[in-house]
């Protein structure tokens, strides 16, 4: 059984969709990345390969050993809908961004990326991983590993609130297969 511990990087204070657009974390809360690393387990952290992540990998790692940045735990790819906010997707082609949010599965942003797709890319990043391990990724790869964790709908899953900084706990048998289950979501410290 592996357990990971799946951080939610920095804010960036964007209003609008950010899944591959590589905006920086805004880490001037020091107190909470404080309480944070102090309430981490002693084991390897690794992060997405974009700057949030990185940043925010950076100010939790502490004493960790530090895995190299891993692509596959990467946002989102929203394609033609980056750095939109909702009302301007909704005015260009509001029948599909429905689509993409209450069925999430094979439907995609235009020159984007599928839930299925990009929970399938999410997934294999964590095969990868052997024992426990800190993630320091975005809040759609907390999303799809908690549709696992809670043999939950997408829709279900992408219902929870994960907010920056904080931790989301689940356990897993190492690789994919087997019970997975969740232990904590969206805890601030």
């Amino acid at each position: 059984m592996s357990r990971l511990w799946l951080i939610r990087h920095g804010p960036t204070h964007a209003k609008t969709f950010v899944g591959w657009t590589d905006l920086p974390a805004d880490l001037s809360d020091h107190a909470a990345i404080t309480r944070l690393e102090a309430a981490l387990p002693d084991v390897p952290v690794i992060s997405s390969d974009l700057t949030r992540a990185v940043e925010t990998a950076s100010a939790v790692q502490g004493h960790r050993a530090r895995l190299p940045h891993d692509a596959r735990f990467r946002e989102t790819y929203f394609g033609d809908w980056e750095m939109l906010s909702w009302s301007e997707i909704e005015a260009s082609d509001g029948a599909l961004a429905r689509e993409v949010f209450e069925t999430p599965g094979e439907s995609a942003p235009p020159g984007g990326e599928s839930w299925n797709r990009f929970s399938d890319r999410v997934h294999e990043g964590v095969a990868a991983l052997s024992g426990e391990t800190v993630i320091v990724a975005h809040m759609g790869v907390i999303m799809a590993l908690l549709q696992k964790a809670l043999s939950c709908t997408a829709f279900e899953a992408l219902g929870h609130r994960i907010d920056p900084l904080s931790c989301t706990v689940i356990d897993c048998p190492e690789g994919l297969s087997g019970s997975w289950s969740c232990s904590l979501i969206n805890h601030k410290y």
